[in-house]
């Protein structure tokens, strides 16, 4: 596997890193675990560990501008959406830094054995095994909640955003993070195979494909290691023939955009009331038809590129399958140079179309029309995915009935889909297990111990 920047505007390699040997990996393993070990990571040192994290964020915050132009150089994104990305990761540290010591506190339990209660202690060192759609935000999902418990982190980022991956190890030596904290590595499969077996790693968390995402969970399982899977999506989003059709349409398409529909969370499956059917096409179609294909870097662009050339690749073949079976293009402009994706709007999907079944990462959206709200549910759930989902809906009791019908980790009525430090993110079916954010992510990866002290 070879870690490496490519420009995904020029396809230019920017710069190779080389693997880590095994004797690299065994160090770091080493220094996480004598950490784990350490007084450091036990539950009344939350406070120092929590100093740290406050160090964290003053860092990110000054550096904002340069990682943010670190991840749209490496992965294409806008650099408006990468400035975000950093804020939305700095405010992840601060709900941690805010919240974690009060969810990590001891709970009591009355019961008629005696006295009990549930203390929160970490379980040791956590691999993350990351994607590149967010390469910064993903990580620090992870290590803000780790450092708050206590857990250290061992990482393997996707090989396309290596720069990504050393920076933030960098930014955490910077604010004197004890060693073993958080360690990049630059891994092989094989290698990743060795460290989950490892005794000492007790956790493994990954975001990434169904398919990565089976595999590593069963070498995970195999082993008796905890794991949280967050997997692809193929988000759902629900018009009801009651709605603001104007402010439906374009929230569609935007979330359809975003992040150049290199987001999992974002809803694909356009499901709209026949009543609305021909307003929503028109108006999708006219937001899809004005976007501006250019240089990530500058302001005034609105679709970035995919991140490679082999997601461009990857997507393109999916179109193509899906027309040979029978699916229809209602709209898509010239492909750009390199690595641009128009953004595309498809519908007639039959259910023997593989397109049905599939998640599209990238601006590609498919449209189904229903006559009820029967029909939307029924076609919503009748996907492997459960991540996220859209409802838009006037009638307000009508809209939670349906988003409580949904089967999906997340449902959003009347919004764009989004992820925020404060609610939990995380899918059922293939779309993965366990939840990531909030307080259900600080206790993730906790050893909830129970002690019970005997009654006199």
């Amino acid at each position: 596997m070879a870690y490496q920047s490519i420009d995904p505007l020029t396809r230019q390699l920017i710069k190779v890193f080389p693997n880590h040997t095994d004797a690299e990996v065994e160090s770091a393993l080493t220094q996480a675990h004598t950490l784990y070990k350490s007084e450091w990571s036990q539950p009344k040192n939350i406070d120092e560990r929590l100093e740290l994290l406050q160090r964290l964020t003053k860092l990110m915050i000054e550096h904002q501008e340069k990682i943010a132009c670190t991840i749209t150089m490496e992965m294409g994104k806008r650099i408006v959406e990468s400035r975000n990305e950093v804020i939305n990761s700095i405010e992840i540290i601060q709900y941690c830094v805010k919240h974690a010591a009060e969810l990590l506190k001891p709970i009591a339990y009355p019961s008629k054995l005696g006295t009990g209660w549930v203390e929160h202690h970490p379980i040791g060192i956590i691999l993350a095994i990351e994607s590149w759609s967010f390469p910064i935000y993903q990580l620090i999902r992870v290590i803000a909640p780790a450092i708050a418990v206590g857990n250290p982190v061992v990482a393997k980022h996707a090989s396309n955003v290596p720069q990504c991956a050393q920076l933030m190890e960098d930014l955490l030596h910077k604010a004197q993070a004890p060693a073993g904290t958080y360690t990049n590595l630059y891994v092989s499969y094989d290698q990743i195979a060795a460290i989950i077996a490892d005794q000492r790693v007790q956790g493994v968390t990954l975001t990434g494909s169904e398919d990565t995402g089976s595999i590593v969970a069963e070498l995970a399982g195999s082993k008796l290691k905890k794991s949280t899977m967050e997997l692809g999506g193929n988000g759902v989003f629900i018009v009801t023939d009651d709605t603001d059709i104007v402010a439906a349409a374009h929230t569609a398409a935007t979330e359809c955009l975003f992040n150049a529909g290199q987001a999992c969370i974002a809803a694909k499956r356009f499901i709209v009331h026949e009543k609305l059917a021909d307003q929503f096409i028109q108006i999708v179609k006219d937001d899809f038809a004005q976007v501006v294909m250019s240089d990530p870097m500058d302001e005034k662009t609105t679709l970035a590129p995919l991140s490679s050339f082999k997601v461009l690749n990857i997507l393109s073949d999916q179109l193509y399958t899906a027309i040979d079976y029978g699916a229809k293009i209602l709209c898509n402009n010239p492909l750009g140079e390199y690595n641009f994706f128009a953004p595309t709007l498809i519908t007639d999907i039959s259910r023997d179309n593989p397109a049905y079944f599939e998640e599209f990462f990238g601006p590609v959206a498919q449209l189904y029309v229903v006559k009820n709200d029967e029909e939307a549910i029924t076609l919503a759930n009748d996907s492997n995915f459960g991540l996220g989902g859209t409802v838009f809906c006037k009638d307000i009791e009508r809209a939670k009935n349906l988003a409580s019908r949904i089967e999906t980790g997340m449902v959003f009525i009347n919004r764009f889909g989004d992820s925020v430090a404060e609610l939990p993110f995380g899918g059922v079916k293939c779309s993965g297990y366990g939840r990531e954010l909030s307080d259900l992510g600080i206790k993730e990866f906790v050893n909830h111990k129970l002690v019970v002290l005997a009654q006199d």
